[in-house]
């Protein structure tokens, strides 16, 4: 009788596994690597999405704020972390990414779920595809927070800080305020398509004339607000502005007028993925600062627009 056929009679004899007993353990251990990347014990060592968290809320170096949209939107805060994935918005696209690549903690800048609080208004429930993006999440077990308010309160603010570095306007900035910008002169037209170059955007709209001269501008990523875009466009210092996104009937409106009166003025709306976009991605060199344990990645917002003319020049 081999020692195999004596375990199996007494149990309480150690014997070697027999051949195919090896085999259905050599392949469930493959199993356990392959889902799960590290063994249950180390799987237990890994953080949870809540810690990360309250990592981050230690060194982003401003006190943090009991009213604020910087909250877990989705996913249990509980979850032992296996990877990071850093977005401007995690869009379903994001999310599909994100979980394909084992990153079960998705840090985005911009709402989940279509509205700055992440409740979309006159919205139900059952509607399809907001209900088919919360069963994702579930499903794959994501956990996703939101890092808005105190990545901008940041000194300095670290969307502002991305994007001075991807436009590569550091030595143009301003002392006083990190807004605004001195560069040699140029046309707004050749602004605008050194803008769509650097932050590889083919969808930018300007209103102003094309061959002005520009030296003085501002940018405002994301979505300021027409109050302080108007404002910014009323200081004399200031020939173009640079915003993410804007009303066309308040801004855009704004500025035409100010063209039409003759004042030296332009608008560039950039879009508000890739205006904020390399802040973002400045979050994740930031975080791999303190962050050692877990991998983190950045995954950029595809940009959600395309033109006809863009699609004829690939063809």
């Amino acid at each position: 009788m081999g020692q195999a056929r004596k375990a199996e009679q007494n149990p309480g004899v150690l014997a070697w596994p027999s051949k195919a007993m090896r085999a259905r353990l050599a392949g469930a251990i493959l199993l356990g690597t392959l889902v799960f990347g590290l063994p249950a014990e180390a799987q237990q060592k890994r953080p949870t999405a809540q810690e990360m968290i309250a990592a981050i809320q230690e060194h982003v170096g401003v006190p943090w704020k009991t009213e604020t949209v910087d909250t877990f939107k989705a996913g249990n805060p509980d979850t032992r972390v296996t990877g990071i994935a850093v977005t401007m918005m995690a869009t379903m696209d994001v999310l599909q990414r994100a979980a394909a690549n084992g990153q079960n903690l998705v840090i985005t800048h911009e709402p989940t779920f279509y509205n700055h609080l992440d409740r979309p208004q006159g919205m139900e429930e059952n509607d399809p595809v907001w209900k088919e993006k919360r069963e994702f999440i579930e499903k794959k077990g994501l956990v996703v927070w939101r890092f808005h308010d105190h990545w901008h309160l940041r000194k300095p603010d670290g969307i502002l800080a991305g994007m001075v570095q991807a436009l590569g306007w550091e030595k143009y900035q301003s002392g006083e305020n990190p807004h605004l910008f001195t560069v040699p002169e140029t046309t707004l037209e050749k602004l605008a398509a050194d803008v769509a170059k650097r932050l590889n955007t083919p969808v930018l709209r300007v209103v102003g004339n094309p061959e002005m001269k520009v030296t003085k501008l501002a940018l405002s990523p994301g979505s300021a607000g027409f109050e302080r875009e108007t404002h910014a466009l009323e200081m004399d210092n200031v020939e173009v502005l640079l915003v993410g996104e804007t009303r066309e009937w308040e801004t855009v409106e704004y500025a035409a007028d100010a063209v039409s009166e003759g004042k030296k003025k332009g608008l560039i709306v950039i879009g508000h993925v890739p205006s904020e976009q390399a802040g973002m991605e400045e979050c994740v060199r930031w975080m791999r600062t303190f962050v050692k344990d877990v991998p983190i990645e950045f995954v950029p917002t595809k940009q959600p627009f395309w033109t006809p003319a863009e699609r004829s020049a690939r063809r």
